[in-house]
């Protein structure tokens, strides 16, 4: 099977929940998967879920402090270890769909930059399905992508004050 790059971006909320749910999919199917997860950690729901597939591998390189603002060199260095090891994942081929959660955002912080992540297309093997999440894709990320999904935001209950629900956001 001919792997293709995905892209989920945009402003709205739900990049990460399309991209696991493709991950169960994929289980379901009897693909390996493996996700990693940039700028994240901790127990998020989502990491006792996927924990029950045998042929789901997910693995968080953030140090759960920073979201927004300027990264620390610990954050960096998270960051640079993820890039590492994703770059190690593809290289051995033995997942069929590899998710590189936030790559974009990590971009943007300056954790890894958008060549390396331009390198990271280039280095996926021609059939695994390589998918890349996070607000804020550049247009080279946007351009070099077989499929680009938007997702904006039109309302969120964020702004009234809801704050992330065990479950549900978290």
């Amino acid at each position: 099977m001919k792997g293709y790059v995905q892209v989920y971006t945009g402003n709205g909320k739900g990049k990460t929940t399309a991209s696991l749910g493709l991950a169960v999919r994929a289980a379901g199917a009897g693909l390996n998967v493996y996700i990693v997860q940039f700028l994240k950690k901790g127990d998020y729901s989502e990491i006792k879920a996927l924990s029950e597939f045998e042929n789901i591998t997910i693995e968080q390189y953030g140090l759960g402090k920073f979201v927004k603002g300027k990264p620390s060199p610990d954050d960096i260095e998270a960051g640079k270890a993820g890039y590492k090891k994703l770059c190690n994942i593809l290289k051995t081929n033995k997942h069929d769909l590899v998710i590189a959660e936030e790559a974009n955002v990590a971009v943007t912080y300056k954790l890894f930059t958008e060549d390396e992540l331009l390198y990271l297309i280039d280095l996926k093997p021609d059939n695994v399905e390589l998918v890349i999440t996070g607000r804020g894709a550049t247009q080279k990320i946007i351009e070099k992508a077989d499929l680009v999904s938007e997702i904006n935001e039109i309302k969120h209950y964020y702004k009234q004050g809801v704050t992330a629900r065990v479950g549900i956001e978290k």
